[in-house]
């Protein structure tokens, strides 16, 4: 089963699944990559990657899908490398594609795990998500109802399953407050959820943290993964990693503290020199609006 899988009409649900890519990763590790485009009915909610890994006593699924119809879409996908059962549910964040299909896999029978930060996050936007969402993919949203995970955490939580541990850490704020990595030692294989983007650009919501993203990042990089599963974007390196995420966040930062040590205000903010990005996708759509947001956090700094 160790070969790309590009999800087709013979599976389950295959108008729904056909937006997903699962690709191997390590032994008994994938990565199930969505589409690096805007929410849509036909991605559900599901345009990040997530992971998977399968163990001898069941498998752990990194960050559930967008909606109940997106974990279904998903679990199609589980369900075309392994038969195994998915036991954990890991959220890495509050962003929606990172918890809004807790309730599905909550009734398959698995446990889901999130920081308290990350929970608190979801509680405050869970409702404008929700309308979001309705707007974005329409039906897409029916049957998804808003759940909390079952088991929580600070800063540190380590699970063992099957012969492999899991090692969940949440540093600090990134893209959302609660933004957590999974550190796979067995495999040397790190799921970074949103704290790394690759092959597109980064958002810089009113939720992140333009202060506490790169620090989130560093402690990514410290474990030396051989093996990165992103939050968007394909499976990488540590180096790629660092290029699309930590250097950007790096360069947007500088942009913004010398316009600010100029005087200079928030409408020239999206004027700052980002053109070394300006290969990555949706930098049209988010380069100016990133930058407005890191100056509103900057400027108290």
């Amino acid at each position: 089963m160790m070969r790309a899988v590009v999800l087709a009409a013979a599976l389950a649900l295959p108008s729904l699944a056909s937006a997903l890519e699962v690709v191997p990763v390590a032994e008994d590790v994938w990565a199930i990559v969505g589409e690096k485009e805007q929410r849509s009915p036909e991605n559900l909610g599901n345009n990040a990657t997530f992971g998977l890994v399968v163990s001898a006593a069941g498998a752990v699924l990194i960050d559930p899908g967008g909606s109940w119809k997106g974990a279904e879409a998903l679990h199609a996908a589980v369900r075309s490398v392994t038969d195994a059962p998915v036991k954990y549910v890991i959220n890495t964040g509050g962003q929606d594609h990172r918890w809004l299909g807790n309730s599905y896999w909550q009734a398959e029978g698995a446990t889901v795990i999130a920081s308290n930060a990350a929970i608190e996050d979801q509680r405050a936007r869970g409702s404008m998500q929700m309308t979001g969402l309705r707007q974005l993919i329409g039906a897409g949203l029916d049957g998804t109802e808003p759940a909390e995970a079952d088991v929580s955490f600070d800063a540190e939580y380590d699970l063992e399953l099957g012969g492999l541990s899991f090692e969940i850490r949440h540093v600090g704020p990134a893209h959302t407050p609660g933004d957590a990595f999974v550190w796979l030692p067995a495999r040397d294989t790190v799921f970074t959820g949103d704290i790394v983007y690759v092959e597109r650009i980064l958002g810089v919501g009113d939720q992140s943290s333009i202060a506490g993203w790169p620090l989130a990042f560093e402690a990514v990089e410290a474990t030396g993964a051989a093996h990165v599963v992103p939050g968007h974007g394909a499976p990488t390196t540590l180096a790629q990693a660092r290029a699309h995420t930590y250097d950007y966040l790096m360069n947007l930062r500088g942009q913004i503290g010398a316009l600010i040590e100029e005087g200079g205000d928030i409408i020239a903010a999206p004027n700052v020199d980002q053109s070394a990005f300006a290969t990555l996708e949706q930098f049209d759509a988010l380069a100016g609006r990133n930058a407005q947001t890191a100056f509103q956090q900057m400027e108290w700094e």
